[in-house]
């Protein structure tokens, strides 16, 4: 099962540690969902799920210091809710708890943290943000260039010319994310997300030069760390013998981690400009998008006329 280390998301959320006592180093978080114990508090553990990570803001914080009684009962209380093995408990808003709820945690090892965040906008972004840790991973042989904003990924064979097609992408203004190996991640069955292993990033490999700094030869603006896959373009040989798409009324998919992605096969032979076919296919999947498709269109001014030449004729 994936996981990542709490240190990571203590340093991610700028979170200040009120535990420093309680060992974090080898503590991981393994669930993207978060949990709000206001129930748990109560005293009420049915369906409580304690390998997320506990979220206390007002509603919870005011129930702690005004609704649980005397010292006595608090510490019951809190050491119900952390004898669980909670990975961590985070107070939002600038929130503090209390001596008693500290020294709770001391005991049962449960690291507490604060945010000044807002509750609401913190959860979202802690759970965007493990969501997309803890999304299933897998490498794939290719290039991703982020082109007019649309996240293109090129593949095919090794030496058929994606790094060159992605340089001349480069020059034209567009963004390198990864060359040869592309890290996919599926955040939701409709987003897959691409990045580069840290050891590659923003290099790229040309054969007959080496190694090429992208960042450091054509600046900040041409690299990019992550990018949405939308499109894959696969580079094949070209074949005499094979028919080729030459309208696209019909959408070719290939699949990645159970994501479908629209796929053009593009038959490469000397002559060709690969970056302009690229962002061709780019601009042409946000028409798609947009409501336009170029094939329709050409589909439907065929019919029109020869539904006008059978008018003329029976004329």
């Amino acid at each position: 099962m994936a996981s990542v280390k709490l240190t990571k998301l203590i340093e991610k959320m700028k979170l200040e540690n009120l535990t420093p006592e309680v060992p974090v180093d080898k503590v991981r978080i393994s669930q993207p969902d978060i949990n709000r114990p206001a129930l748990q508090i109560a005293g009420y553990f049915v369906y409580f799920d304690a390998s997320r990570i506990q979220i206390i803001g007002y509603v919870e914080y005011s129930y702690m210091e005004n609704a649980l009684g005397d010292d006595n009962a608090k510490r019951e209380s809190y050491t119900k809710l952390m004898d669980n093995h909670i990975p961590a408990i985070i107070f939002c808003r600038g929130l503090k708890p209390d001596e008693i709820f500290l020294d709770v945690a001391r005991q049962t090892h449960t690291p507490v943290f604060s945010t000044t965040e807002a509750t609401s906008a913190f959860t979202a972004e802690i759970i965007r943000w493990l969501n997309e840790e803890l999304a299933p991973c897998i490498s794939v042989h290719g290039v991703l260039v982020d082109v007019y904003g649309e996240g293109v990924l090129i593949t095919g064979e090794s030496g058929i010319g994606k790094s060159e097609a992605a340089l001349e992408l480069i020059k034209r203004g567009h963004r390198l994310v990864t060359d040869d190996v592309v890290e996919l991640r599926k955040i939701s069955d409709d987003l897959l997300m691409g990045s580069a292993p840290d050891i590659t990033k923003h290099f790229i490999e040309l054969r007959g030069i080496g190694i090429v700094d992208v960042k450091a030869l054509f600046g900040a603006s041409s690299v990019k760390d992550k990018q949405q896959v939308d499109l894959v373009i696969r580079l094949e040989d070209w074949d005499k013998d094979k028919d080729y798409d030459r309208l696209g009324l019909e959408e070719n998919y290939t699949e990645y981690l159970g994501n479908k992605l629209i796929c053009h096969n593009i038959p490469v032979r000397p002559g060709r400009n690969l970056a302009i076919i690229c962002e061709s296919a780019a601009v042409n999947y946000r028409q798609k998008k947009m409501g336009y498709n170029a094939a329709q269109e050409l589909y439907k001014r065929v019919q029109e006329s020869l539904a006008k030449k059978r008018e003329e004729e029976e004329e």
